[in-house]
């Protein structure tokens, strides 16, 4: 539901009623992941996706029907290899799909206002439902804040309310979005109960650093996959507005003094594209040292020998090199800017997901794979 906030925010802002189907499990070959939402106002208005297309049509007639009865439902599409025609999903997988009716007068609403509201800001904040149990308890929900305080209800006894938000504050703390399992009660006699949390944090950020022509195209692709995007050099004529109209941040200072300052997470990703030893190898000496998802260098593989030997002359040991992707990007035989810009958003791409970069076809893999990079049932994403 996150997924597709600034809209709902402003559906909510607007006075309108709507309803919210969030896919909240899968299984094998699944098109989306946990979290994935779509939702339909009344009057007909959709906005999101569960399926890629496969059963949106279904899940628009439940999204409809809830809005009508105000009733939340939990249903389930699979392939059925009795009726060819039935809906399902083509791909052979499954998806669950929690359908939440959110209308004015809904207990759940302010939660879930208040939820929308924090993620359309960019703001860290989670918001748990019941995804399974006790009709009653169906789809009522609980915004959970990094503090750990939260707003709402679960609609059972205030200790399954701050059990479940004990539960998905640590799940906050790295952004996922799974579901788990409590007691209706609040202890942990039983697990009659199943819990949905989804995770709305700041989008990860990309420092991009050497202002350069391939630079312009990776900041392009880099918001394109929703980070927060950084271009950084030490040289003011070339680190310009107007040649990174899309990034979100120019920054004028030498690499590696920059990136000690503003610092790194483990979802933060780092290309170096300097392509000179004098940038390359203090930043890389430091950046090795630091959290990130991923850290990757352009050049040539003469240059990529070379700046290993720097490298391990300032002091940089085996360990800390192997996190080094370089030369940067995956081969696709890329030529210009923009074709190189991809090839690096792919690496990135596969190191975040454990994809391996093969053609597909023929591949006899899994299409879509699980958060931990295997087929199967995905239980998180972040």
């Amino acid at each position: 539901m996150l997924d597709i906030a600034d809209e709902l925010h402003r559906w909510v802002e607007q006075g309108r009623d709507f309803a919210v189907a969030t896919v909240v499990a899968v299984g094998g070959s699944a098109p989306r992941s946990p979290g994935a939402a779509l939702a339909v106002d009344s009057e007909g208005t959709v906005i999101g996706s569960v399926s890629g297309g496969c059963v949106e049509g279904a899940v628009y007639d439940l999204c409809t029907q809830a809005l009508q009865d105000g009733t939340t439902v939990r249903e389930r599409f699979g392939y059925s290899d009795e009726d060819a025609f039935a809906v399902g999903l083509t791909c052979g997988g499954v998806i669950e799909v929690l359908v939440t009716p959110v209308r004015t007068n809904a207990p759940s609403r302010p939660a879930l206002a208040a939820a929308l509201s924090a993620a359309a800001r960019g703001e860290t904040a989670a918001v748990v439902r019941v995804a399974e149990g006790p009709p009653h308890l169906l789809g009522t929900a609980l915004l959970v804040h990094p503090d750990g305080s939260y707003e709402g209800s679960l609609g059972g006894p205030s200790q399954l309310d701050r059990v479940a938000a004990a539960e998905t504050r640590a799940m906050l703390a790295t952004g996922r979005t799974a579901a788990f399992t409590a007691s209706a009660d609040g202890t942990h006699c039983e697990s009659d109960l199943t819990l949905f949390a989804e995770s709305s944090v700041p989008p990860a950020r990309m420092i991009v650093f050497g202002a350069i022509d391939f630079a312009a195209a990776l900041v392009r692709a880099g918001k394109f996959l929703g980070y927060h995007v950084t271009v950084c050099d030490a040289r003011p004529v070339f680190a310009t507005r107007a040649r990174f109209p899309e990034a979100d941040d120019i920054v004028i200072d030498w690499p590696h003094r920059y990136l000690r300052r503003t610092g790194t997470d483990d979802r933060t990703v780092l290309c170096v594209l300097t392509h000179d030893a004098k940038f390359d190898v203090p930043l890389l000496a430091e950046a090795l040292t630091m959290p990130a998802a991923f850290i990757g260098a352009m050049g040539s593989r003469r240059t990529h020998e070379d700046r290993n030997h720097r490298l391990r002359e300032a002091g940089v040991t085996a360990p800390q090199l192997a996190r080094l992707h370089s030369p940067i990007g995956l081969d696709l035989g890329a030529r210009t800017p923009e074709e190189t810009a991809l090839s690096i958003a792919a690496e990135i791409i596969a190191t975040r997901h454990g994809g391996t970069g093969v053609p597909l076809t023929g591949a006899g893999m899994p299409i879509h794979r699980s958060p931990s990079g295997e087929g199967g049932t995905g239980a998180a994403v972040a």
